[in-house]
C-alpha cells in the first residue's frame, strides 16, 4: 500500500513538474524570425504583449497582441495559424488567399474580414458582421460555419 501511495505522489509530482507555466514579455526578440518579419512586414502597430504558451516545458506556440488590440498566434516556428482584429480593422491583405478575397467581395459586400485561421483543411473566416465562412486550402468556399 506504501509503495502504491509513493508511487501515485511521484507520478504526480512528474505530471506538475513538467507541465511549465506560460510565460510574457513584451520584447520581440522572444519570437521567431518568422514571427517578427511577419509583424514587421504587415502591421503598422507595435507589440503590446507576447504569451508564450509552454507544453511539458517546451514551446507550443506564441501569442502576440498589438497596441491596436490586433491578435497573432504563431506556432513555435514563427508561422501564422490566426490573426483577429478589431471589426473596424481589416486582416492584411497578405494573410487572405485571393480565392477567400475574391469570394468575400462578390458574395459579401459591404463587409471586411476580421479574422483568419489556418486549420487542417483550410481557412476559417470571420467577416465584420458575424458570419463565419470555411474555405478549403486552395480558397474554394465550402460553407457558412
Amino acid at each position: 500500500m506504501k509503495k502504491l501511495l509513493v508511487l501515485m505522489m511521484l507520478a504526480v509530482g512528474v505530471v506538475f513538474g513538467a507541465s511549465a507555466k506560460d510565460t510574457y514579455s513584451h520584447d520581440p526578440s522572444v519570437l521567431p524570425e518568422a514571427a517578427r518579419t511577419v509583424v514587421k512586414n504587415n502591421f503598422k502597430s507595435d507589440i503590446s504583449v507576447i504569451k508564450i504558451d509552454k507544453d511539458f516545458g517546451r514551446i507550443s506556440d506564441y501569442e502576440v497582441i498589438l497596441t491596436d488590440g490586433t491578435e497573432i498566434k504563431f506556432d513555435r516556428n514563427g508561422n501564422w495559424e490566426d490573426v483577429e482584429c478589431a471589426n473596424s480593422k481589416s486582416v492584411p491583405a497578405g494573410f487572405i488567399p485571393q480565392g477567400v478575397a475574391d469570394y468575400v467581395k462578390k458574395n459579401q459586400s459591404g463587409t471586411h474580414i476580421v479574422g483568419i485561421e489556418k486549420d487542417h483543411g483550410g481557412y476559417e473566416v470571420q467577416l465584420s458582421n458575424g458570419v463565419e465562412l470555411k474555405f478549403n486550402k486552395q480558397g474554394e468556399f465550402q460553407r457558412y460555419d
